[in-house]
Order: structure tokens, then C-alpha cells, then sequence
């Protein structure tokens, strides 16, 4: 910051009024959503579906609405990657509600564009040196009030305004993806539980009505059912363990990849960097681990151990190669054109998987192991159907998959940006080639 005129600090901006505890059994309950540490990505940034509702009191001070910025003061563990992180609430999220880990910023003279400034300022690395070295605490680590507010703001020059600009852009981007792939996959999913679990064209046969279908897509669908291990499925499909359409390869374990703190070789994939993709506290390890270990960008990949209502579930990986970590399996379908059968039943499978976790489950945990696999049956279809899904649903696939990678490269240009926010040095020329990148 060499070179500022002017010297303001977070608390010229700000201040601050800190969350209160809740009814544990009001949780769940209809209301805006309860925004505490687990809401906030560690370092910054908002993490979406990780909240609860909460039906209880929620005086209007507690109260955070789309685009209202809270933070966290004090860390869930000691490693200090929490402390002073900020979040913005998505437009997704209509209404939320302070827990005691948070504090949310309210704004002296409030101003869109010094809302957003300031929320950027707080994202960059250099602020994140200042929490690291102002971290107290042991067991526990915590940033005061005091230090918060104290955090130097450099002022908003052009070439800041321009950043900010930039940095809002790809927010928006991103969040437009990621809600074009909830779109995708519900797509696919309602499709693929109308033909696969619930029959329809098949019953609507059946009952004399119309399938809905074009006419020849209709004709590939069997005109009654027959008996199975499964129940009743269309005549000539098979009941079929989902063990047999695909090879699942389970990670090694952690141990083994000897992790490093500098970030050498590549990421050790475990079930946080499923959800996230590759973050502050992603371990890495350049030692040399079998083939079958590697993992690349498009590999289905199933968690199979953990939380049965947050960590089982099956993920398309798009953030670059990495080793997979033990208690996921990666999922090759046994033939191509099976690919989007394979994705789309696991997907669909996710509250079977976490039903039979939770009948496993101890001291908060369950697992999903291929002995079940291999006794979980599904309605596997004639080569015809299959094929069709297959060029139905591989689009709807694809796009969310081509999404998810924008995502990852856009993430990837927003932390290429935010230094520069503090030095104030993007050039014209720079920004437009950002600018061409960004939209």
C-alpha cells in the first residue's frame, strides 16, 4: 500500500454486530437460513447449500439478506484458515440469520460499490497475511474485533474500481453456472426416474394411454412388465447389481501419500475437495502413486464414507489431476455409451447409499461398501434405451461438466486478480484481456 495518500481502515467502513445462539430444535424448521462457520468457504467466499433453516427468533439486527457481507472472527480449528474469513450472501439464499461464530458488517454509509470494495479487499491474499499474523489463541485461533476493524484499506482508485469490477463479474458468472447445472440436473434426474425408476412410457403402455414420446422413441419401450429380483420391470430388461456396470477403484490411503505443506505435486483428492475443488487446506504430495490412483478432469467419482446426509454422493471431477484419497471410489463405466446410465443412477441412488450408510452408521458416520453394491439392484435396459439415454442425457451432462470447468478456470482468474486489488496496477490492456476471459 506504498504510496496511498490517504490511510482508512475497515472500521472507517464498518461496523459490526455479532450473531447469538439458536434453538437447536427449531433447526430444520421453515426460515431463513442459518449462516455460521460452515457457510464460509475458509479464506472467503460463500458456501452454497452449506446451512440449515431455522424456524426460531430472528431479530431484525441478526438478519442478512443477498448481498449482505458477514465473517468469521475465530477459527473451527487451530490451523487459523477461518479466522477473518467473509462470505456475501448469493441471491440464491433470500434470507439468513447470524449464528454466535459470526458477525455481520453494517455498512456506516451504505453503498453498493463501496459494499462490494471493501468485500474484496477482504478476499485478498494480503489480508489474509494480516489475519495469519494477527491469529490468537491456541486450541482455538480467534481475531479481535479490534484488528478486524484496524485492517488498512487502500483507497479506491480507478484502476481498484476496475479490479472490483472484474472480480464481481466472475462471481456472477460463477453463480450463473452453478445454477444452470442445478437446472441440468434436475433435467436429468426427473427424465431419468420417469424411464428408469417409475416406468412411465412402459405403464402408460400398459394402461392404454400415450407415452408422450415421439412415436419411435415410444416403440423402443416394451409394452408390459415381468417379474424380477427387482419387482416388476419392463419386459426384457435386466435386474441388475449396480456392481456389474462398472469397475470401482477405491483411493489408498492418506497415509501413503506422504502430504507436504508446500504444495508440491498434486492434490490428495478427499471428500472436501469433492465439494469444493482444490482449497486452502487441500494437502498435496508429489510422491509417485500407482496409475490407477490418478485422477483427471470428466472421472466419476462416488464418496462412500462419512456423513450419510453430506458426504455420500457421487461428483464429475473438474478441477484437475490429483490422487485419490481413501473412502471414494472412481467409477469407470464398463462401456462408454453406458457413461451417462452409470452417472445418472448413481446420482439417483444418492438416498438409497445414504439410507444404507445411516443403518452403519457410528459416532456420526457411515460407509457404503461394494459387498452392497453388489446386492443393490437396478433395472438395467435393452441396448436401444440405453443408447437413447445415452444421447439424451450426455448433453445435459456434458454442459454442466463444461460449466463446472469454466467455474474452475474463473476461480482461477479471480485469485490471479485479487493481489492486484491491493497494488492497484492492472492496466488497461490487462483489463480488457480479463474482461475477454471473464464473459
Amino acid at each position: 500500500m506504498a504510496g496511498d495518500a490517504h490511510r482508512t481502515t475497515v472500521g472507517d467502513y464498518v461496523t459490526l454486530v455479532r450473531g447469538t445462539t439458536y434453538k437447536g430444535q427449531l433447526v430444520g424448521e421453515p426460515g431463513p437460513a442459518l449462516l455460521g462457520l460452515g457457510s464460509i468457504e475458509p479464506g472467503g467466499g460463500f458456501r452454497i447449500g452449506h446451512y440449515k433453516t431455522y424456524g426460531g427468533d430472528c431479530p431484525e439486527e441478526l438478519m442478512l439478506f443477498p448481498g449482505d457481507i458477514f465473517a468469521s472472527l475465530k477459527g473451527a480449528t487451530k490451523d487459523g484458515k477461518m479466522i477473518g474469513s467473509v462470505a456475501r450472501v448469493p441471491p440464491s439464499v433470500p434470507s439468513g440469520r447470524l449464528t454466535q461464530d459470526t458477525v455481520k458488517l453494517v455498512f456506516r454509509n451504505p453503498n453498493l460499490e463501496d459494499a462490494s470494495y471493501l468485500y474484496w479487499i477482504l478476499r485478498t491474499p494480503q489480508y489474509r497475511d494480516y489475519c495469519a499474523g494477527h491469529a490468537m489463541g491456541s486450541a482455538v485461533v480467534a481475531l479481535s474485533r479490534r484488528d478486524f476493524l484496524s485492517y488498512p484499506v487502500p483507497p479506491p482508485t480507478t484502476q481498484r474500481r476496475t479490479v472490483v469490477a472484474l472480480l464481481d463479474a466472475i462471481e456472477k458468472k460463477v453463480e450463473l453456472n452453478r445454477r444452470m447445472n442445478e437446472t441440468l440436473e434436475a433435467m436429468a434426474r426427473a427424465l431419468f426416474k420417469s424411464w428408469f425408476v417409475d416406468f412411465d412410457p412402459v405403464r402408460a403402455k400398459v394402461e392404454g394411454r400415450d407415452p408422450d414420446l415421439p412415436k419411435p422413441l415410444a416403440a423402443l419401450f416394451p409394452e408390459t412388465f415381468e417379474d424380477s429380483e427387482l419387482g416388476e420391470i419392463p419386459k426384457g430388461w435386466s435386474a441388475t447389481p449396480i456392481y456389474d456396470v462398472a469397475t470401482y477403484i477405491n483411493g489408498a490411503a492418506y497415509a501413503a501419500f506422504q502430504p507436504n505443506d508446500e504444495r508440491r505435486g498434486l492434490p490428495i483428492i478427499k471428500i472436501a475437495e469433492l465439494k469444493a475443488g482444490a482449497t486452502a487446506q487441500t494437502k498435496f504430495s508429489d510422491v509417485q502413486m500407482a496409475e490407477k490412483y490418478r485422477v483427471t478432469n470428466g472421472d466419476i467419482l462416488l464418496s462412500w464414507s462419512g456423513n450419510p446426509d453430506t458426504s455420500i454422493d457421487t461428483f464429475v471431477w473438474s478441477d484437475g489431476p490429483g490422487w485419490l484419497n481413501q473412502h471414494i471410489f472412481r467409477v469407470s463405466p464398463l462401456r462408454q455409451d453406458e457413461r451417462a446410465f452409470v452417472l445418472s443412477t448413481l446420482k439417483t441412488l444418492r438416498p438409497v447409499f445414504a439410507e444404507i450408510a445411516r443403518n452403519k452408521q457410528t459416532t456420526g458416520l457411515g460407509h457404503v461398501t461394494t459387498e452392497d453394491m453388489k446386492r443393490l439392484l437396478i433395472a438395467r435396459p435393452d441396448d436401444r434405451v440405453m443408447l437413447v439415454w445415452s444421447t439424451v442425457a450426455s448433453p445435459l451432462h456434458g454442459r454442466s461438466f463444461q460449466n463446472a470447468l469454466e467455474n474452475h478456470d474463473l476461480s482461477k482468474l479471480r485469485d490471479t486478480l485479487l493481489p492486484k486489488l491491493i497494488f492497484g496496477e492492472l492496466k488497461v490492456k490487462d483489463a480488457e484481456k480479463f474482461i475477454r476471459r471473464a464473459v
